[in-house]
Order: structure tokens, then sequence, then C-alpha cells
């Protein structure tokens, strides 16, 4: 239950958490009273998880066309009823990424199930991951670097987003693969730990029917070499996101080109890290992507 759990936010958590501007939250505040911050004792406000939820409902009733000096009528309980009228299709992201966060800031696995099970009676888990699960997690790092939320939430709700992932991962492994041109090795690079985005593209993959060898993280590169001895026409997928150092990042595809590439296989690259490797001196079986929807529309 929400009184069950403490979490004061601040003004800027709201923000980033909503989307609305510190200013416009004050602004509503003040003039239609729409959320009733506590207080310091030096007078700086403080919400609660009840200010959050609110405000995350107002939210999605004023984009949905509700004013707010109309939503400032309406008592405490219609609100909530409200969203539960306007959701359809057309604003099931927003909704679901707002049940989604009010379920990671109250560790409520329930929620969580509840709403993916809600998503996931209108649409294929291609469908919910694309346009929920990737704009949530953005946020979440954005949130996580801005400290409105801690590590605990974020893994919190990260395992339960690859838990997803490996049941509906599973369901298309136990399947003979319809193409055998190719097989794809997923790796990280040592101390790689950021695995979901690989974990995504397998299955993007298996769902194109192709065979995939599934290596996690943190492998050195002359481990992989050794698929060389069983497969041909190996493409080597690797995410890059806080490994290696940027500053050797070159150097690190470099290494990969020359160990793993020959007549038939090929290199994908992936991850915030790109954006440092220097394509004009690259292998031109080394390819670059700079999102995962970018990826899958090579497979």
């Amino acid at each position: 239950m929400i009184n069950n759990i403490k979490s004061v936010f601040s003004i800027k958590d709201l923000e980033n958490l909503s989307g609305i501007k510190a200013h416009t939250i004050r602004i509503w505040e003040k003039r239609y009273n729409i959320l009733e911050p506590m207080r310091t004792d030096t007078n700086i406000r403080t919400y609660d998880l009840a200010s959050l939820q609110k405000l995350l409902n107002i939210t999605l009733l004023h984009e949905y066309g509700y004013k707010i000096s109309k939503i400032a009528t309406y008592p405490q309980e219609k609100i909530p009823q409200l969203v539960r009228e306007i959701i359809s299709s057309k604003n099931a992201k927003n909704h679901a990424i707002s049940s989604f966060k009010m379920a990671m800031m109250n560790f409520d696995q329930e929620l969580f199930f509840n709403t993916f099970n809600w998503l996931t009676a209108e649409k294929s888990f291609k469908e919910v991951f694309h346009q929920v699960f990737i704009p949530l997690l953005n946020e979440l790092g954005l949130l996580w670097q801005s400290e409105t939320i801690t590590p605990a939430h974020e893994h919190f709700v990260s395992y339960l987003i690859k838990q997803k992932l490996y049941i509906n991962t599973e369901k298309l492994q136990v399947l003979k693969p319809t193409k055998t041109d190719k097989i794809f090795v997923l790796s990280l690079p040592m101390n790689e730990i950021h695995e979901l985005g690989l974990m995504y593209i397998q299955y993007e993959i298996l769902l194109q029917g192709y065979k995939t060898i599934y290596l996690g993280e943190s492998m050195p590169i002359e481990n992989l070499k050794e698929l060389n001895n069983h497969f041909d026409n190996i493409t080597y997928v690797s995410y890059l996101t806080i490994q290696p150092d940027r500053s050797i990042v070159n150097q690190y595809v470099a290494n990969m080109s020359s160990e793993l590439l020959n007549n038939s296989n090929e290199i994908w690259l992936i991850g915030k890290l790109v954006e440092h490797i220097e394509t004009e001196n690259l292998n031109q079986k080394v390819h670059i992507f700079n999102s995962i929807e970018e990826l899958v529309s090579q497979i």
C-alpha cells in the first residue's frame, strides 16, 4: 500500500518523473490547489507517493485535453476514474509508463504484472517492448542520473523486464530455426553489465527465424574466437554501453576485427559508445548501429 512506503520527493523529482516543469507545478498548486505539499523546517516543498500518483494522472488528463482549471474542481476520486475511462490504445503507452513508474517507486510487483498483462491483451510482446519498455528504460537512465531514483528502483524494474524477456525468448528458442544462412553470437565486453538491450536483440533475431548463441556479459574477445572453430557465417553482436573505456574503444574494435573476422563473419556493434568509433578506419564487415530499430531492420 502507498502509505506503507516512506518516500519523499522534491519538486524537481516530480518534474523528472512527470515531465511537467517545476515552475508549472508551482503555478498549478498556487492557482488551483491541485497538490498539497508538505513543508520542511526550512519551508522547502516535499511530496509523498500519493501526490506523485495524482500528478501522473493529472498529466495524462491534461495531455488528453482536460483543462487544469476543470480538473481542479473534480473530487479526489474522480481523477483516477476518468483516467481509467479514457485509457485506450491511443494513450496506452503514456498510461503504462506512468503505471510502471509507480510500480517501481512502490516496489510493487503486482502493479507491474497487472500493467504488463493489460498491455499484452491488446499488443504483441514486440510492440510492448518498442512502444513502452524502450522509452521507459531511456527515462530510467535519466532518472537515475538525476538521482530521482536509486539503483534499487532501477534494478527492481529492470529485473522484472528481464523476466518477461526470458519467458518470451524461450518460446522462440524451442522452435527450429527457419533461416540457416548465418548464426548470431551475442556477447558483452569485459565488465559490461548492461545486458537488457542485448537480450532484446536476441529476441528479435529469434523472431526472424535465426539461431542465436547468447554468451552474455564480460566475454573476452579471445574466448569468442573459439566459436569460429564450430560455425561458419557468424555475425558477432555486441552492445557497448559503458565498456570498453571510450579512450580504447577504437583499439577494442580493431582487436575484434583481427581476431574474429574471416571471409564470412561480420561484427555488429550498438550502444552509447559507438558514437566514439572512428568509422573511416573500420573494416567493411564491421557495422555500427545507432538504435535497436536500425539494427533490427538489418536482420
